[in-house]
């Protein structure tokens, strides 16, 4: 039990070397985690685990902590650290992540702004992405949660592109129209309907092969400007959430300049092509001409959650959009309260963790070259998937093998209502065995199963068993 002692510091340890051995105990825990991942896939957390997370707040020994988290803790993952998780795209931490954890936990940097490390090293960090997304010099970014809040804050940015009284006025009876090629991620929505414009005035544009269709768009645009909409913004995919195909986006950012659009890039995954070799390099071609990319470096950059990164090319947009500076927040031009610029007037969030570190100890232990191989070695195993679904008779795939997604129906010989009842059983039944993990989606009205490899432990074995698996199943084994 914690003995608050005022001479001891409260809260901290009485005893350093006993906690020092519990800590150690704790970290070997860890790294046997991480050396045996593909001993221990997802599992559903027993009822009794469950009852054991109640909180009591009754204070017990670190040694007791580690114990229960060893054996409570640990096991109960979400899966997506095993080498045959492909079901949704979700990264699969790193070994450096620990390293980094540990440092950042003792720092317990605030990095929403003043003077110190981390936020050196968080713009260093952003300027390295900025550079491998071919942004201009002087871009601007700042790290946030996901995907999700960074297209928050760049459609945020956009809007007041446009209405630079927004944040004094409000948007009013402007009517604002978005577009984005049909199959756009959730993301988008949300986003419109958070800021008040509204999923309804999202357009959504028709694709042909993969790609938003530009004439459709150009005709849309001239009936919406017709009816007395003011468009703003154009949304283009580089990686698409279903199939991970990439829209034309040198074509996206010609039109955009061309009707004045601010042009988001949603580059969850995708953009880390950026690194890749080709011909996946050339998928994202054009990215660096948007006005704004949101990426996360938790998926296909497998940094450990949470952490992602909002780029926008025009500083002065950007610190529009959300700088604002009480009294309790002025900076000082020297002291903690110097290190000008500071994050909070780039985003949401005043109170912020020390992301970057872990981006920046990935970077330096593996290096670019490492990483870049890792990302070509999923896409490369996307056809090594697409392969053997093609060589079995029953199986079809929904669509060509574009990037490191790879959507199948394990019976086309079936009717549609029959595919989508037997994909989806076999999603479950291989999740629940632990043999693999394969999301669904729909394609042309079927249920099929989805792989979307974003996992640096996955290998070519994986992927012929996980494939075998299906076909096991799909045939009633």
């Amino acid at each position: 039990m914690v003995e608050n002692d005022s001479d001891s510091g409260g809260l901290d340890p009485v005893d350093w070397e006993e906690f020092r051995a519990d800590a150690r105990r704790m970290l070997e825990a860890s790294i046997d985690q991480l050396q045996q991942v593909a001993e221990h896939p997802w599992q559903q957390v027993p009822e009794t685990v469950k009852a054991g997370y109640g909180v009591q707040a009754l204070g017990q020994s670190a040694a007791d902590m580690v114990t229960r988290i060893t054996q409570d803790v640990l096991p109960y993952h979400g899966g997506n650290i095993h080498p045959k998780f492909w079901g949704w795209v979700q990264g699969s931490g790193l070994a450096s992540d620990l390293i980094a954890g540990m440092a950042a936990a003792v720092i317990n940097a605030n990095t929403g702004g003043r003077d110190h490390g981390a936020n050196y090293m968080e713009r260093a960090v952003i300027d390295w992405t900025r550079q491998k997304m071919g942004m201009p010099e002087g871009s601007n970014g700042v790290l946030v949660s996901g995907t999700s809040q960074a297209t928050v804050i760049a459609f945020q940015a956009a809007r007041v592109r446009v209405l630079p009284e927004l944040r004094k006025t409000g948007q009013g009876a402007v009517r604002l129209t978005a577009y984005a090629g049909a199959g756009i991620h959730n993301a988008t929505i949300k986003a419109l309907e958070l800021l008040g414009i509204g999923a309804n005035n999202l357009r959504l544009v028709p694709l042909v092969e993969g790609q938003m269709d530009l004439a459709a768009l150009r005709r849309q645009l001239a009936a919406d400007r017709a009816a007395g909409a003011l468009p703003f913004l154009l949304v283009g995919m580089a990686g698409s959430v279903d199939l991970g195909t990439y829209d034309d986006l040198n074509g996206l950012a010609d039109l955009a300049k061309d009707e004045d659009l601010w042009l988001h890039v949603d580059g969850a995954f995708g953009a880390w092509t950026r690194i890749a070799e080709e011909p996946w390099r050339s998928l994202s071609d054009g990215i660096g001409r948007a006005h704004s990319i949101a990426l996360d470096f938790h998926k296909w950059m497998y940094v450990g959650y949470d952490c992602g990164l909002v780029l926008i090319a025009d500083e002065v947009a950007h610190r529009a959009a959300f700088a604002a500076r009480p009294s309790y927040l002025e900076a000082a031009e020297r002291g903690l309260a110097g290190g000008d610029p500071w994050f909070c007037d780039y985003g949401i969030d005043l109170s912020r963790g020390n992301r970057a570190l872990k981006i920046w100890t990935a970077l330096e232990m593996y290096g670019e070259a490492a990483l870049g191989a890792a990302i070509t070695d999923n896409c490369r195993l996307a056809g090594v998937m697409a392969q053997a679904v093609e060589a079995r008779p029953d199986m079809r795939l929904a669509a060509p093998v574009v990037s490191n997604v790879c959507v199948f129906t394990a019976r086309d010989d079936l009717a549609p209502e029959a595919q989508s009842v037997l994909n989806s059983e076999i999603a479950q039944s291989l999740q629940e065995s632990g043999e693999a993990v394969f999301s669904t989606t729909r394609v042309r009205g079927v249920v099929m199963l989805r792989a979307a490899i974003t996992n640096h432990r996955s290998r070519a074995s994986d992927i012929q068993a996980g494939i075998a698996a299906v076909a096991r199943l799909a045939q009633g084994g």
